[in-house]
């Protein structure tokens, strides 16, 4: 039986599950992650087994940032995002076969800007200043070091020939030069998106993509008794 590592990008992960499937409390979204990579296990007539699952992300940070529109300083510490992460990471830790990745929040240029519907909507005159909302205004934070971790270990895994297959759930091409590489070594490179589309030049440098569907339907709670075993 071919043996299958699971490189989730947590990030693009958690935002995409929210928009396809719903947001749900931390353990619930944490059974919903182990569920949907041992989807990719069963691939048409082939069984795959598990090495691990291994899971890149940051903590969150309770840094106090200046919100523009309110006109003082916010706590991110004391926003129920902030104890959602914690809960979800603590979560994720205690599932089997599961490695945590972290990298770090770079605090010193996080800032709030306006989502992307609202820019749209105030370059095309639907919304004005005065419609604004603290809804509409995103703390914008850049991860550090999960890309990096990502690539070292597709490279590890492939050069000391750990897995036969190595299924990445991310959504943008920072993965290409490590997947060149799997690829040269023999690995078999599946690219998980998440229902969403990409760019037609990257199928050239991975074997397959596929998407699972939505992990919580059809699940009872005996269901997930092999998973937490």
């Amino acid at each position: 039986m071919s043996k299958t590592a699971i490189l989730v990008d947590g990030g693009f992960y958690r935002k995409r599950a929210a928009f396809l499937w719903g947001e749900h409390s931390p353990e619930d979204t944490a059974d919903g992650l182990i569920r949907y990579c041992y989807k990719h296990l069963t691939e048409h007539h082939t069984k795959h087994d598990l090495y691990r699952i291994f899971y890149y992300d940051c903590p969150p940070i309770s840094k106090k940032m200046y919100h523009p529109l309110l006109g003082k300083t916010v706590d991110l510490g004391q926003k129920p995002q902030f104890k959602w992460m914690n809960d979800f990471l603590s979560e994720l830790k205690q599932k089997r076969k599961v490695a945590l990745r972290l990298g770090v929040l770079d605090d010193a240029s996080s800032v709030y800007t306006l989502n992307y519907d609202t820019v749209k909507k105030l370059c095309s005159g639907s919304m004005t200043r005065a419609d604004l909302t603290e809804a509409n205004f995103i703390p914008t934070i850049v991860q550090k070091g999960v890309d990096m971790k990502i690539g070292i270990d597709i490279a590890s895994l492939a050069y000391k020939k750990q897995v036969d297959q190595i299924v990445l759930i991310a959504g943008d091409s920072d993965f290409v030069p490590a997947a060149k590489l799997a690829r040269r070594e023999g690995i078999d490179v599946v690219l998980d998106p998440l229902e969403q589309s990409i760019k037609e030049n990257l199928f050239e440098h991975i074997d397959g993509k596929r998407s699972c569907g939505n992990p919580y339907k059809g699940q009872s709670s005996e269901n997930m008794a092999a998973y937490k075993a």
